[in-house]
């Protein structure tokens, strides 16, 4: 065995100099989503911040677990799943319109389907499964969105019971919803409804 190769020759300094840089490439400034104007072509009503986070608490847990968010809108639901630790390869985002799918895409939060969530729903039942659903859907058609999603649900290989949490009118009833809380009466001053927030397990 050579033993030059694995020791430091005689007079060999410990430390060689280095270079030093000062001509980093500048830090990219990231710059906002361009705004979609919401309205009632769009029908979205945005969740609020603080809503969402508090809508992403009540799935009990986030990770890497198969969520969807139908109707995803500008994507706050999903932002504050990001937020919270969910996997953006374990999260899709549907949205029909065109320039809100746009603008989700560039976000980057997960997977987004550019198409009518019913219409999606109606073809994925019975292949796909997601232990966990968030959403804030369009008040018109909540009984239809909520119906569509929840035949979604399914345990994916996971332990626990799925899981749904909702944002809809307090006139909405479904007989395995849990009333979670009541949203204060100008949460949605635009739409003039009155939300609450639900949670359906299977």
């Amino acid at each position: 065995m050579r033993r030059d190769i694995y020791t430091r020759p005689a007079g060999k300094p410990m430390f060689v100099p280095v270079r030093r840089r000062d001509d980093f490439a500048p830090i990219e400034k990231a710059e906002p989503v361009e705004i979609v104007a919401v309205d009632r072509a769009t029908e979205c009503h945005v969740t609020p911040p603080d809503v969402a986070a508090r809508m992403v608490s009540y799935l009990g847990g986030v990770g890497d677990i198969q969520t969807l968010e139908p109707s995803a809108g500008t994507g706050n639901l999903s932002r504050a799943l990001i937020e919270a630790g969910q996997s953006r390869f374990e999260l899709t985002q549907v949205e029909r319109h065109r320039e809100l799918a746009a603008g989700l895409r560039r976000c980057g939060f997960g997977s987004v389907i550019n198409r009518c969530f019913l219409e999606y729903a109606a073809e994925a039942a019975g292949k796909v499964e997601f232990a966990h659903i968030i959403m804030n859907p369009p008040f018109r058609e909540v009984r239809k969105h909520i119906a569509a999603a929840v035949s979604l649900l399914g345990r994916n290989g996971h332990d626990f019971a799925p899981r749904l949490v909702a944002l809809v009118p307090v006139t909405f009833e479904h007989e395995q919803a849990e009333e979670l809380e009541r949203l204060p009466v100008d949460t949605f001053q635009t739409a003039k409804v009155h939300t609450k927030i639900i949670r359906i397990e299977v």
